[in-house]
């Protein structure tokens, strides 16, 4: 099976000299088309760094990361803010979604800056939200709805330009056990439809939901388990 992300000795140093700070210090880390992986580690353990790494948010200091085929230290600031779009889903704790446009608009952004159509936007935007259960809201603001909601709606969006891989950072760590279980019931039927999902986050209890568990120590892999 191909991979999406495959890193090795990744390394990031905040800082220089004696104020330097090692987030990550060496990550040598693979994740296949489909898997369902979540990355677990304490506050400070380097996951949100790396995170921002293999969503293209951030550039390592060192060593190499390799996403979907394309080799991310390589590419132009153009080149990532594209690969960026088209290629990651991303999934925030705080949904980020923007509070005077309407549910089907946040949903259609996406797909806006990839250059997408109106109609054609339109359409998918719609389609993903009934695939999210929430269609009946697509002309409502967020502030409307509620945080499973809102969750939902930021699932769609991370959908918009059918992407490789989906990064959900703490996804549910705003919302009560019930609506979390809900989410989380959603990442898993879309791990079933053959999507590639990374999950951050520091709870094991979520985490073991996932095929495969990637704990994060003090910028190291410090265990791996489930299915490689």
């Amino acid at each position: 099976m191909s991979s999406i992300i495959q890193t090795q000795g990744l390394t990031k140093v905040y800082g220089a000299n004696g104020a330097a700070v090692h987030a990550l210090r060496g990550i040598d880390l693979t994740v296949a088309k489909g898997e369902f992986v979540a990355l677990i580690g304490p506050s400070g353990s380097g996951k949100s760094t790396l995170m921002a790494i293999l969503g293209c948010l951030d550039l390592p200091t060192a060593g190499t990361y390799t996403l979907d085929g394309r080799e991310v230290q390589r590419l132009s600031g153009g080149e990532l803010a594209r690969i960026r779009n088209e290629k990651v889903g991303f999934i925030f704790q705080s949904y980020n979604l923007l509070p005077k446009a309407s549910i089907v608009r946040n949903v259609e952004l996406p797909m806006l800056y990839a250059g997408i159509g109106r109609k054609e936007r339109r359409e998918r935007a719609m389609a993903l939200l009934e695939k999210v259960g929430i269609a009946d809201k697509a002309g409502h603001l967020p502030g409307t709805l509620s945080g499973g909601q809102k969750q939902r709606v930021a699932v769609a969006r991370a959908l918009a330009n059918e992407p490789a891989l989906l990064l959900a950072d703490e996804p549910t760590g705003a919302l009560d056990s019930k609506t979390g279980a809900e989410v989380l019931d959603l990442f898993r039927e879309l791990h079933e439809q053959g999507h590639t999902l990374l999950l951050v986050t520091h709870d094991p209890s979520i985490a073991a939901l996932a095929e495969r568990r990637v704990e994060i120590r003090d910028g190291l892999i410090a265990a791996a388990e489930g299915v490689a």
